[in-house]
């Protein structure tokens, strides 16, 4: 039983951090319908600012964090500003050649940044007993920071005129036009929003697993947890991240010893597989409207 706990609490401590990789994906999609498929080295290069900046540039923690965040937002504001504003009526197909290509070529030219990259960010270092567990401070700290983080997008959905605006432009774009609202100028501030949370994801995941543009593939796992939690679901998105979280590490500790090492990276899949068969629009999607 303390084994299975075990597994259970860091499957949620990292569901935690998957929720603002997952959240981050949400944002962009629920203003735009746009897929971002360069998430994954989006938190890379995140946590890789934060690394240059205690390293080339001698920056104290927190400055290097700003700076992680600074950059995060100069880069998904500038993408769109370029790229993705051109691409709003066209086929979802371009949306998602472009943002492949973006990722592509960050995940090309990291060895530039790499050089002068330190050692990753240490929050806090330590161990603290809970209920007979031994769980790392930085996990914790992490997990708290990531929970804070995605209270404080839905509380900015919900409470504020920005989030208002926002929510007006993804439930319909052309109404929330003829309203007065800027569309372009909202879907720049979803962009600059996703940015900002991917920039919070990478610094807490690198703090946990370290640096490397291997970090990249943790932008595998947020599709089953959008798809399962509804694509524009926030809430939806907490409680797939942390079910993947937990059905990943319960996986890995039971399943790699009779499947093969790996089964529990696959497991999420196999389960998203299931749901879409038995509920296409996920867990807490909703159908599309249909006019009969």
């Amino acid at each position: 039983m303390a084994y299975f706990l075990a597994l259970a609490v860091d499957g949620a401590l990292n569901g935690t951090v998957y929720v603002l990789i997952a959240l981050s994906f949400v944002l962009v999609y629920r203003a735009s319908a746009m897929m971002n498929f360069a998430l994954g080295e989006w938190v890379v290069f995140a946590g890789l600012m934060a690394s240059l900046g205690l390293g080339a540039l001698d920056l104290g923690v927190p400055m290097a964090i700003a700076l992680a965040g600074l950059a995060m937002i100069a880069l998904a504001g500038g993408f769109y500003h370029l790229v993705m504003r051109r691409l709003v009526a066209r086929p979802a197909l371009s949306a998602i050649m472009a943002t492949l290509g973006l990722g592509m070529v960050m995940r090309g030219s990291g060895l530039l940044f790499l050089r002068g990259a330190g050692p990753a960010p240490s929050l806090v270092s330590g161990e603290v007993e809970i209920a007979g567990l031994a769980i790392g401070l930085d996990r914790l700290l992490a997990a708290l920071a990531a929970a804070t983080c995605t209270l404080l997008v839905a509380c900015f959905y919900r409470f504020s005129r920005a989030g208002v605006a926002l929510r007006a432009v993804a439930d319909d774009p052309q109404a929330a036009m003829s309203a007065g609202i800027d569309v372009d100028r909202q879907l720049l501030l979803a962009w600059c929003l996703a940015g900002a949370v991917a920039a919070v994801a990478g610094v807490l995941w690198t703090t946990i697993t370290g640096g490397g543009f291997s970090v990249a593939l943790i932008g595998l796992k947020l599709f089953p947890i959008v798809i399962l939690g509804g694509l524009d679901s926030i809430a939806g998105t907490i409680v797939a991240a942390i079910a993947i979280g937990v059905l990943e590490s319960l996986g890995s500790g039971y399943a790699d010893q009779s499947f093969g090492s790996g089964f529990g990276a696959i497991a999420p899949w196999l389960v998203l597989l299931l749901v879409l068969m038995l509920r296409p629009q996920g867990l807490f999607g909703r159908p599309p409207a249909k006019r009969v």
